[in-house]
């Protein structure tokens, strides 16, 4: 392929979206409020099982 540099115009023009860098961190953030969450949950309860929203059942033995 033939690379045609661009003018310092051209490049200022282009748009470049930040969408998937936004979408990875918020997901990153959630993913690890969760986990945090449910690592108190059970360090904390004197049984050691914990339940979350959506059936999922965690038990420390």
């Amino acid at each position: 392929m033939r690379k045609i540099a661009l003018n310092d115009k051209e490049l200022n023009e282009l748009k470049v979206g930040a969408d998937p860098i936004t979408l990875t961190a918020v997901l990153t953030v959630l993913c690890t409020a969760i986990v945090v969450v449910l690592v108190y949950k059970l360090f904390t309860s004197s049984e050691g099982k914990t339940k979350i929203p959506g059936g999922w059942s965690f038990e420390w033995k």
